[in-house]
């Protein structure tokens, strides 16, 4: 073999092969790995394994001095990404010393002729690919904000109180995901419908990388069903949209100026007893330049709703910016930036057939009530391996 393959390279832990040895090794795993566990390249050739190592090495060189710790909280989230750095790196370096061991055994085991231990090899084998199966979730969770907290956000969109209704369907359905993984759940902002359902709600879920999950959920979500507000109970297409932020760790991470803030109070409109109802514990928080308006009104005390409006805010203006460099980065590089940044994600068809599909992945399943009670995983897991497969095509 003259040329050594980029996925080999990559199998290798991400270094250019130089012995014999070395070449031979790769060259049986890529011409066992087809046949034993399809789809392993992909994975194998966007980790970068030296790229953490060196990451890690920074931030404990960074670490060493005096004036890291100057900002405790900034110090704090550095420390939680250098351990979940060297967890990475110490995963995936024990998984590639595994397939370096089958590998060795695999080209014995043809020199040989030996059928049993082939056999052997590939029963190892496929048990390290359901191993590697559930790893590759963490490749698309990679990014620094994936392992933080989420704000997620539901709004109504067109249907009228059908759409109203849906929306509260999509709440209850995330309360019901964030449940099932021990993941804590506050509503802090809900405006309900006049009739039926909510306008809007936005709920905090905190947990591990609950972030990193939950973006698979934003976009506009699709309903289909017989409406039960029609009384000739007419086939209704209703719309909501989700949207999901990372929390801001740290204050300092978004400036605010206080010039730059409209902050009032009103009393609050949902239940939580007489205090609630007499006094103007809810806030609203308008940011001048941007236009953009947060409240929280699920609190009994003015300044712990006025906190949490500002973490809302903070997230908000984090994500702004965020999107604004995406789509900087995406003119650049000329690809088509969406004028629309709410695309719709996800059809729900009640009637009528049931089916759930998700329009990115065409992942689909016909048990519309267990999603519709919380079961999410099939659809987010499908969505982060399909941005691991964007990774291995270069986009």
């Amino acid at each position: 073999m003259s040329q050594k393959l980029p996925s080999q390279r990559r199998l290798c832990g991400g270094a250019a092969l130089e012995s014999k040895e070395e070449e031979r090794i790769c060259r049986t795993q890529t011409s066992f790995l087809p046949s034993c566990a399809s789809g392993w390249t992909t994975s194998w050739t966007v980790f970068d394994i030296p790229a953490l190592e060196k990451e890690a090495a920074r931030i404990e060189g960074e670490a060493a001095s005096p004036s890291f710790w100057e900002d405790p909280q900034q110090a704090q989230a550095q420390m939680r990404r250098l351990a979940a750095l060297k967890d990475q790196v110490q995963t995936w370096r024990g998984l590639e010393g595994q397939l370096h061991e089958l590998a060795e055994l695999w080209a014995l085991a043809e020199a040989e002729g030996d059928q049993k231990l082939m056999q052997e090899v590939e029963q190892e084998l496929k048990a390290l690919a359901r191993h590697l199966e559930n790893l590759e979730l963490s490749l698309a969770l990679s990014d620094p904000y994936d392992r933080r907290d989420a704000i997620l956000a539901i709004h109504a969109g067109a249907g009228g109180t059908d759409a109203q209704d849906w929306a509260e369907m999509l709440l209850r359905m995330y309360l019901r995901w964030a449940e099932a993984h021990g993941f804590r759940a506050e509503v802090v902002d809900i405006h309900r419908g006049e009739e039926a359902g909510i306008k809007s709600a936005t709920v905090e879920i905190a947990g591990p990388y609950a972030y990193g999950y939950l973006k698979a959920e934003k976009g506009v979500h699709r309903l289909v069903r017989l409406s039960p507000f029609d009384a000739g109970h007419a086939r209704h297409t209703s719309f909501a949209l989700v949207e999901v932020l990372p929390e801001v760790e740290a204050p300092t991470e978004v400036d605010i100026r206080p010039e730059d803030l409209k902050i009032e109070t009103f009393r609050s409109s949902g239940p939580g007893g007489q205090h609630m109802q007499k006094n103007e514990t809810a806030v609203r928080i308008t940011h001048i330049p941007t236009g953009i308006v947060v409240s929280c009104q699920n609190e009994r005390s003015l300044q712990r709703n006025k906190e949490t409006a500002l973490r809302i805010l903070r997230a908000r203006l984090l994500e702004m910016e965020r999107e604004r460099q995406a789509q900087e980065q995406a003119r650049l590089k000329g690809e088509h930036v969406p004028a629309e940044w709410g695309r719709q994600v996800r059809s729900y068809v009640l009637h009528p057939y049931k089916l759930v599909k998700d329009h990115r992945t065409d992942f689909e399943t016909q048990d519309a009530e267990a999603v519709l009670d919380g079961e999410l995983d099939p659809f987010i897991h499908a969505y982060l391996k399909s941005l691991v497969g964007n990774k291995g095509r270069g986009s």
